[in-house]
């Protein structure tokens, strides 16, 4: 194991505890004294303790809780507001140096608690008063820039770590400096781990780093542009200047610089046994790993992370795992395209990867068929998840040879029996959804044709027209009704037409997708003109007085509306996907392991 990854626990001095006369003394000053103090410390409340330290000074050195809390520390613990800083600033104005460094049970500081918090203000009033409490270890050894760290306290480690580098360095060892790296690569604090490692890059030889990155896909994708700085960059590419659409992230650059600086110069067994990671030892003596970094990133989609590697040892690309998997078996297990486009760049290596089987006699296109629960949890609907697993399928099926198309694994299924065998309640799925939109769209139907022959006002008995036929609002009733009744239709006859279709799997590809999308948005389109003929009957009624009763009931007909397509719109961009950026999916066009722009 390597000793920078595991916890640390130094054997500490006794702890400079403050003096605990309050606790020692007797109730009456212990309810007179300890708890106004506690309370005014918690709220940030300076008049009453300010009232308590005019008359006793010393008290700011004195604990006032059993873990031997002083005023400071209780302040410096608490969540940061104005009140607090105010009460910490003018407290620390009354302590001396060495006040701030008392400890309490724990061996904690002031300084301690409020990077534990993330008081940045706190830290630096203190700091500016005491630099020196920076590398006062507190609990289990740790300094102030370890706790922060593990917490995730960007603001207060970046401000530790250059505000106090010289004392940070004394109270730092190459053990607790490499425990420090971890946690900020775990917390996603980047920045400060490239510091670290630019100024010690003995650390980047330490394997879980690299086991982390792997497990961060979000962290190591480029940091994309807004949409000034695309157009800009769609100026620059048509005028044949080089542009950067994406930027590097702090993750991405951090696993450069390891890869750049120290991974590169390793011993190829070195490197060869930090990939594979711990191993145990099978009873006929073979190695068996339970986590290689490679297959966890192809497993995580983290698609940045494997093309380092690639770049650096291709030998990597038909290495296998204990289930006789590759990097690319495992991204078609787990549906990450990103991965999986790299095959189309590595030349004639992919044809001896496709021939590979798992310990399962199961190919590529074996593995496609097994739709994991997991998988379906990500799909918002289960006909657009039919036609991604069916274009998943048809893509590594192009792929493969035609032999290896219909073999059969050790169960005695081909790719496609194992495929259809894992979806088949995937329709079932989709129709239900279809049958119950089917019902909402019935009933605007019903309500739309009621409507027509009950407008409001009623008809008149001589000639048979409406009343209000010569009113504007009547003509926008009348559109709106029948916009809502011919729309609801339309919807209703599309989802009739999916539930009277063959089901045949085929089907979900490209047809159902488009007829959900035009049966959605009909739908919305229906309940949208719906609304506007309920609102405008009552500008029918009220159009001689009391017309804020149907400025106020139109308002509120609005609201179904937003609240319909804001729940909707996800689905419908998913649907809207499905239709037309399914065709990008697979780029081979796209090149990304040997990209000239992203190797520079």
């Amino acid at each position: 194991m390597n000793p920078t990854t595991t916890s640390y626990v130094q054997l500490l001095p006794e702890p400079n505890l403050p003096r605990a006369d309050l606790l020692n003394g007797s109730r009456e000053d212990y309810f007179n004294i300890c708890v106004p103090l506690f309370q005014a410390s918690i709220t940030g409340d300076w008049a009453t303790a300010k009232l308590i330290l005019d008359e006793r000074q010393e008290l700011v050195r004195f604990a006032i809780t059993e873990d031997y809390y002083t005023a400071l520390h209780v302040a410096a613990s608490v969540d940061q507001t104005k009140l607090t800083e105010i009460f910490v600033k003018n407290l620390v104005d009354r302590m001396e140096r060495k006040d701030l460094e008392l400890q309490n049970l724990n061996s904690n500081t002031a300084l301690f608690l409020a990077a534990a918090a993330g008081n940045i203000e706190v830290v630096k009033i203190m700091m500016k008063k005491n630099r020196g409490l920076a590398a006062i270890p507190g609990s289990r050894g740790m300094l102030p820039l370890h706790i922060g760290a593990i917490y995730g306290r960007h603001n207060v480690v970046e401000y530790l770590y250059y505000a106090s580098v010289t004392l940070i360095h004394v109270g730092l060892t190459s053990q607790t400096r490499g425990w420090l790296l971890l946690k900020c690569v775990e917390c996603d604090l980047f920045d400060v781990a490239m510091k670290i490692v630019t100024d010690h890059p003995e650390l980047a030889r330490d394997a879980s780093i690299l086991n982390v990155l792997a497990r961060k896909p979000y962290a190591l994708n480029r940091v994309r542009h807004n949409i000034i700085r695309k157009i800009i960059n769609s100026i620059l590419i048509h005028t044949k200047v080089r542009s950067v659409e994406k930027m590097d992230t702090d993750a991405l650059k951090l696993l450069r610089f390891i890869w750049r600086h120290s991974i590169r110069k390793m011993p190829k067994h070195e490197v060869v046994d930090m990939i594979n990671g711990p191993h145990t030892y099978l009873d006929d003596g073979t190695k068996q790993y339970s986590s290689r970094m490679l297959f966890v990133a192809a497993e995580m989609g983290n698609t940045s992370f494997v093309v380092e590697f690639l770049r650096a040892y291709p030998d990597l690309m038909s290495k296998v795992n204990d289930d006789n998997h590759t990097i690319f078996h495992i991204t078609i297990m787990h549906r990450h395209q990103g991965i999986y486009n790299l095959l189309y760049e590595i030349g004639s290596m992919k044809d001896v990867i496709l021939q590979i089987k798992d310990v399962d006699g199961n190919n590529m296109l074996h593995l496609v068929g097994m739709t994991t629960i997991e998988m379906r949890r990500k799909a918002f609907e289960a006909s657009l998840l039919m036609q991604r697993e069916l274009l998943w399928f048809r893509e590594v099926e192009k792929t493969m040879p035609s032999t290896y198309r219909e073999r059969k694994n050790k169960a005695g299924q081909t790719p496609y029996e194992l495929f259809s065998e894992n979806n088949q309640d995937l329709i079932s799925q989709g129709l239900k959804w279809m049958k119950d939109c089917m019902v909402v769209a019935t009933l605007i139907v019903t309500v739309a044709f009621a409507v027509a022959f009950t407008v409001p006002g009623g008809y008149d008995q001589g000639n048979g027209f409406p009343i209000f036929i010569h009113e504007r609002t009547f003509l926008v009733f009348v559109i709106a009704d029948a916009v809502s009744l011919f729309s609801s239709s339309t919807s209703l006859l599309v989802f009739l037409s999916i539930l009277t279709s063959r089901y045949n799997e085929r089907d979900f590809l490209y047809s159902l997708p488009k007829k959900l999308m035009i049966g959605l948005v009909t739908l919305f389109i229906s309940v949208a003109a719906m609304m506007v003929t309920f609102s405008a009957s009552f500008f029918v009624l009220y159009h001689n007085g009391l017309k804020w009763v149907p400025i106020l009931i139109a308002i509120f007909a609005a609201l179904p509306v937003i609240i319909f397509a804001a729940l909707q719109l996800p689905l419908l961009v998913d649907m809207f996907r499905s239709m037309y950026d399914s065709r990008y999916l697979f780029n081979p066009r796209r090149r990304i392991l040997y990209n000239d722009r992203v190797l520079k």
